[in-house]
């Protein structure tokens, strides 16, 4: 073996970044589950050692922090799309809804083995879905504020709104009710929630 070709190999070796980690990550937890993988199988499938995914991720319990992060977050990109849209606010407020409904539903159905994983770990990574429900109410309350200031919402407090409306259509995008989503009708449901709830955010006394 010649060096040009020991320096070729060396190249395509892929560089061990934390993305490639959390991408190997995923297909362990795919194949073993939550209870069963560990870091040495992450390490095994990376052909690396532990202590190099340690530089990384300190403890497994990090990793799964940091997987479960990246998994919620994919969920929040397109969501914080829609609220910082200027549009009619009732409209974005239903097409967020829905769109979080949506994408809970379509991870549920397209990869199930890997939604029931990360329903077992955001169980135990509390911090990371407190801060992930965080973030989804506040852009929740983005919309009703922009509601509020058009004259389309009339609401004293929009974060409360927020999570009171977030609360309302639980059914429709929180893990635990993923049975249901399968359910005929489930899409006529939200939208009679929704505008129950968009007449509520125009109520006005009189």
């Amino acid at each position: 073996m010649t060096a040009d070709t020991v320096s070729t190999m060396a190249t395509t070796v892929p560089t061990l970044t934390a993305e490639r980690i959390l991408d190997v990550t995923e297909e362990v937890l795919r194949r073993h589950g939550p209870a069963k993988a560990t870091v040495m199988d992450v390490a095994r499938a990376l052909d690396v050692s532990h202590a190099s995914l340690y530089r990384h991720f300190p403890s497994k319990t990090a990793l799964q922090e940091a997987v479960t992060k990246r998994w919620l977050d994919r969920t929040c990109q397109s969501l914080a799309d829609t609220a910082a849209e200027d549009r009619d606010p009732p409209t974005r407020l239903r097409d967020w809804i829905t769109g979080l409904s949506a994408a809970k539903r379509r991870k549920a159905a397209d990869d199930p083995e890997l939604f029931g994983t990360y329903l077992v770990l955001a169980g135990q990574t509390r911090e990371v879905v407190g801060a992930h429900l965080a973030n989804l109410i506040a852009q929740l309350t983005r919309i009703i504020e922009a509601g509020v200031a058009t004259g389309a919402f009339t609401t004293p407090d929009p974060p409360i709104a927020a999570r009171a409306i977030f609360q309302a259509t639980v059914r429709f995008h929180h893990p635990i009710h993923a049975k249901e989503w399968q359910q005929p009708g489930i899409e006529k449901d939200l939208d009679a929630v929704l505008d129950l709830v968009l007449q509520g955010l125009r109520y006005r006394e009189r």
